[in-house]
């Protein structure tokens, strides 16, 4: 069989980028390493963002910390 080349649609990318590279931290580091590089992300990511111009990337780190947590679990 021939296998299909799929590419995302392009506003998908920057999703399934994130995703790929929480799999390839995961695939180094182990499951409880990215668990606690997690816990520890949100933790900077609400740290960050206690002000308005450090919620710019307070946020993101916090989305990025909790998407850790899930792949260490699951």
């Amino acid at each position: 069989m021939t296998q299909k080349n799929h590419h995302p649609h392009w506003l998908l990318w920057p999703f399934m980028a994130l995703w790929k590279l929480v799999a390839g931290i995961i695939a180094l580091t182990g499951r409880l390493v990215a668990a606690i590089l997690g816990l520890v992300l949100m933790i900077v990511g609400v740290v960050v963002s206690l002000t308005i111009i450090g919620a710019i990337i307070g946020i993101p780190l916090i989305i990025f910390g909790f998407l850790l947590i899930l792949r260490g679990f699951f």
